[in-house]
């Protein structure tokens, strides 16, 4: 996935600049991708699947990674930004089921049927959703784990992000997609994400061509509300945003891991502002990690603020404490 992820974005960057040549010529295994056996919000640092690749970026080995956005922190170490968020791929995550459930959703699964996922913010919903399945953890990239579901009688089915399924061409195995009302999805996801050092200016403006606006303003809001509350992938956090006349909507959401105790809330702005040109030291000013210059600044701010104002409003109802909990169950698992 991380290699058809690249190659698109190579594609776009060619189609932008065929004078230019584009080496794919560093293909890395991250911790997380040799960590198979433990959780992914148990390994520990925050970072840690961004990690590997950007020394490469600092060490000029490289000049622009591809990242799926959701994969990246909110806060990037210094001398790094997100140069280019490419447009979102539906955002929504799917269930995948074991061949024997064809055709099924996941309310017509029997009772005690096993669910796999990785992913905290997923069970924490559908725990709460769907009372009488079970969710275990289930890892690995996108092949290892439909083998693990076609190949044995462990899992009934597994969730997973559509986005992933359609960029690897499998849109068909998707059997059904969840919905905000079922489970809202994680900040930046289905959003590609071009990491690039923040100083050199050059490749900068190069991958900027590639920002879609809507995406760099969602994913923005999404970000702020996320590092705002100072979630992670060890806690269950899910937003859901939607761009429509203008008026940007943010519906953000924490949740216990085992979804009994949650809060939600929706909250709205205007991020209709036209483009100013504006030369000088604001052009490369960063919005949780991200520098997009043919983005209004004013609309980026709004954004912002967006994600900031709908953690703060959580945070004053408890969001705190639900998170801490979290945060303290899963360590002690």
């Amino acid at each position: 996935l991380a290699r058809i992820q690249t190659d698109s974005v190579v594609m776009m960057l060619r189609e932008l600049y065929p004078d230019l040549h584009f080496d794919i010529a560093v293909a890395m295994s991250t911790t997380g991708d040799k960590i198979l056996d433990t959780a992914l919000s148990k390994i520990g640092e925050k970072s840690f699947p961004t990690k590997e690749l950007e020394n490469a970026l600092e060490r000029n080995e490289v000049d622009l990674v591809v990242h799926s956005l959701k994969d990246l922190p909110t806060s990037l170490p210094p001398g790094f930004t997100i140069g280019a968020v490419c447009k979102r791929e539906n955002p929504l995550d799917a269930v995948v089921f074991h061949p024997k459930n064809c055709g099924k959703t996941l309310s017509l699964l029997p009772e005690k049927s096993v669910i796999g996922t990785s992913s905290l913010r997923r069970a924490a919903q559908l725990k709460k959703k769907f009372p009488q399945l079970e969710f275990r953890d289930i890892r690995g990239n996108l092949n290892t784990r439909l083998k693990k579901l076609d190949d044995k009688e462990d899992f009934s089915a597994i969730i997973l992000a559509a986005a992933g399924l359609k960029r690897m061409g499998w849109e068909n195995r998707i059997g059904q997609l969840l919905g905000p009302e079922d489970c809202l999805y994680a900040v930046g996801q289905g959003a590609l994400a071009v990491e690039v050092r923040a100083k050199d200016q050059e490749i900068l403006n190069m991958v900027s061509a590639l920002h879609d606006a809507d995406t760099v303003l969602c994913c923005i809001a999404e970000r702020a509300f996320m590092k705002h509350l100072e979630g992670g992938c060890s806690v269950p956090v899910a937003v859901n945003t939607l761009l429509k006349d203008g008026q940007l909507y943010l519906t953000g959401a924490v949740y216990s891991l085992d979804g009994s105790d949650s809060l939600k809330e929706t909250m709205q702005t205007s991020v209709s502002y036209p483009h100013q040109n504006e030369d000088g030291p604001n052009d490369d000013v960063q919005h949780v990690g991200i520098t997009a210059k043919n983005v209004p600044a004013q609309a980026q701010e709004a954004a912002e603020n967006l994600g900031v104002e709908l953690a703060s409003l959580l945070l004053s109802k408890g969001a705190k404490h639900i998170l801490s909990v979290a945060r303290q169950l899963n360590d002690a698992r």
